[in-house]
């Protein structure tokens, strides 16, 4: 542990502020289960001119230096919206790296107290994002296990720096390991077999995509199923068209039309829909997210060759929750799974008090391999 002063300044240029996204590479550089999210993208969530959720956020960013040397960062949104829809007042901190020293992360929460006061904020609590589909949760089991591009990895370490420092749980993400069954296993043909059923008995039917540019269509559509089908959840806010714009093209060309289900009703509405993707773990690792000048081509690689999927999304609307759509939706993604190779999927982070989304997994054989937390401090 260092005695060496700390030393923190706000973050205020576009140089300083490739210093705070590019932190984590060189904090996790000797760690095989970091993987880094798009550069580019970590970039533009702190630019007001290029992240439409400034238009109801606030946001700051700290660097925390010991010995002329970047040792932490954290930054902290506080989002109107937010407060406004679940009647509070949070501060949330994000992003927040530091090395194993009381100093530095004293500071950098100091840092976020302190402006929540200011603000007339009662709480702070974190990591979150602007949004539900930024990067939240800080891990508190399964360190040993490989990150995906669209999470946060942390030391173990960090769970006594929040627990010293008063933060508490609010809320907990689970993560699952799931085998892709192979195409003549009995669950894999239940599933099957409910789905083909469920689209029958309701008359809806699974959209036909071909490719990537079909999809345009339809994004309106389903971001507002995702805003109708997530809004009760935790510190969720409902996403505005140009956030829709912006994660749109995010998140499309990593959409394979084997693992992207859309279903509709007679009258083509969406009422439900799943997105996967291929793993994008190791080629993320190896561009330290950078996709320039030459990221892409193992992004590339990653998309033509690889046995591992992501699973992103799935929503149905909710009226049609608990008629089986959600089977409709796994049974045409495990199908494009096996047409492509897949082994193995993983889930993005689920809340654990969302009991419909984590009984939907109980028919397969999987391992809850990560949990994340949403920490919570009441400001005195």
């Amino acid at each position: 542990m260092s005695q060496e002063q700390v030393t923190l300044k706000e973050v205020k240029t576009r140089k300083e502020r490739r210093i705070f996204v590019d932190f984590p590479n060189q904090l996790y550089q000797n760690s095989s289960y970091f993987v880094p999210a798009f550069f580019g993208d970590d970039m533009a969530d702190w630019n007001p001119k290029k992240n439409p959720a400034f238009e109801y956020c606030e946001a700051r960013m700290w660097l925390a230096y010991q010995g002329g040397k970047v040792v932490g960062r954290i930054g902290a949104i506080l989002s109107h919206r937010s407060n406004e829809k679940w009647h509070t007042r949070r501060m949330r901190f994000s992003q927040v790296d530091f090395i194993d020293d009381p100093a530095v992360s004293d500071a950098l929460f100091a840092a976020v107290e302190n402006w929540a006061r200011e603000k007339g904020m009662e709480e702070v609590h974190g990591p979150l994002g602007f949004c539900d589909l930024d990067r939240e949760g800080m891990l508190v089991e399964g360190f040993d296990r490989r990150s995906m591009f669209i999470t946060y990895y942390n030391h173990p370490y960090y769970l006594e720096h929040m627990a010293r420092l008063g933060y508490v749980k609010d809320a907990d993400w689970l993560e699952y390991f799931i085998p892709v069954p192979p195409a003549d296993d009995p669950k894999a043909l239940r599933i099957k077999r409910i789905g083909e059923h469920v689209l029958k008995r309701g008359h809806f039917h699974e959209v036909k995509v071909t490719n990537r540019l079909a999809y345009k269509p339809w994004i309106k559509q389903a971001f507002e199923l995702v805003n109708e089908a997530y809004g009760p959840l935790y510190g969720t806010v409902d996403l505005g068209p140009k956030q829709i714009d912006k994660y749109a093209t995010k998140f499309i060309p990593l959409i394979e039309p084997d693992l992207c289900c859309l279903i509709a009703d007679q009258d083509n509405r969406l009422v439900a829909f799943g997105v996967c993707g291929l793993s994008m773990a190791e080629a993320m690792r190896k561009c330290r997210g950078h996709l320039f000048p030459t990221g892409w081509v193992q992004v590339l690689k990653s998309l033509r060759h690889n046995d591992a999927m992501d699973m992103f999304l799935i929503a149905v609307k909710p009226s049609l929750q608990g008629t089986g759509l959600n089977g409709a939706v796994m049974s045409y993604l495990w199908q494009g799974a096996m047409r492509r190779g897949i082994k193995i999927a993983e889930t993005g982070p689920m809340l654990e008090m969302n009991e419909k989304v984590l009984a939907q997994w109980k028919t397969l054989d999987l391992t809850q391999h990560k949990r994340r937390r949403c920490f919570v401090k009441k400001l005195s």
